[in-house]
């Protein structure tokens, strides 16, 4: 597959291409240009031409998807509870996206840097997430992990490399750094709903002016709660918009290369007899 073929393969792992498959029943063009170009299987059911060019991904091109693929699998799915742990993808922190934050008791940001990646941007986004969370780790495959050993400016950042056999191995323990919390990033981070309900725990009321007003006033009040406490609170709510109900269900019923789009996926989570079913059907030209 050539370089400028590449980017089908970015087109196909994103939520909403492989919701349009399951949810019209259809085939794109690019589906099969791609396995194709992967494989020369014929006549194979969606389930195994997506293995297919994710192997294939495996050994040539490690994406963005296939990273955050590899972290929800070995650092959620492996390692914690799915009904106590949470995860959230490209998370809008000031100027930055978080890629991957996963949130039990803390909250912990995982940067990813692919080796297709540059890595101009990585120490003003580190201090946009330190402006929210107290813990995180810059993840990156081989061609980077001397780099980022060398360049990072806070020596409080956490390392993982993804390794060529495609294990995700800790390279440097990420410690707390509060120094950079801000009021103001983590009320910009909360909605409506979300701020008004600490607010109540804290005040037993709302502010009460005019709609003009209202938000400014929210934020005043919220910025004289304890900022430990308030980021503790923070966690909670953003824990509570992605926490599944029923955790060990996900692991079981979906396959490994579409666990990350099957727990993002507002029209398919939870709902994995449809995966399923579309997995197993053959492919019709």
């Amino acid at each position: 597959m050539h370089n400028k073929d590449m980017s089908i393969i970015n087109k196909i792992f994103t939520i909403p291409y492989i919701d349009k498959m399951i949810e019209d029943n259809s085939t794109p063009q690019s589906f099969y240009k791609c396995i194709r170009r992967c494989s020369k299987m014929a006549n194979v059911t969606y389930g195994t031409a997506i293995k297919e060019i994710y192997r294939y991904m495996n050994i040539k091109y490690r994406n963005e998807y296939f990273f955050k693929n590899t972290i929800l699998n070995g650092l959620l799915i492996n390692k914690h509870d799915l009904c106590d742990t949470a995860a959230l993808s490209e998370l809008p922190i000031c100027e930055s996206k978080a890629d991957f934050v996963m949130i039990n008791g803390q909250g912990i940001v995982y940067e990813i840097k692919t080796d297709l990646d540059s890595l101009v941007r990585l120490n003003h986004q580190i201090r946009d997430y330190y402006k929210v969370f107290s813990y995180v780790y810059v993840v990156v495959g081989s061609k980077y992990i001397d780099k980022i050993k060398d360049n990072l400016e806070l020596q409080s950042v956490g390392i993982y490399e993804l390794t060529k056999s495609g294990r995700l191995v800790q390279r440097k323990k990420a410690y707390c750094n509060r120094e950079y919390l801000t009021y103001e990033t983590m009320f910009q981070l909360l909605r409506k709903s979300e701020f008004e309900s600490i607010l109540l725990k804290h005040y037993k009321k709302l502010p009460e002016v005019n709609n003009f007003l209202y938000y400014r006033e929210c934020q005043k009040w919220i910025g004289k709660v304890n900022i430990i406490t308030l980021q503790k609170e923070v966690m909670e709510c953003l824990k509570k918009r992605t926490l599944l109900k029923e955790g060990d269900e996900l692991e079981e019923k979906v396959p490994y290369e579409l666990r990350f789009y099957a727990y993002f996926s507002k029209k398919y989570k939870l709902n994995y007899e449809a995966i399923d079913e579309f997995l197993h059907k053959k492919m019709e030209e």
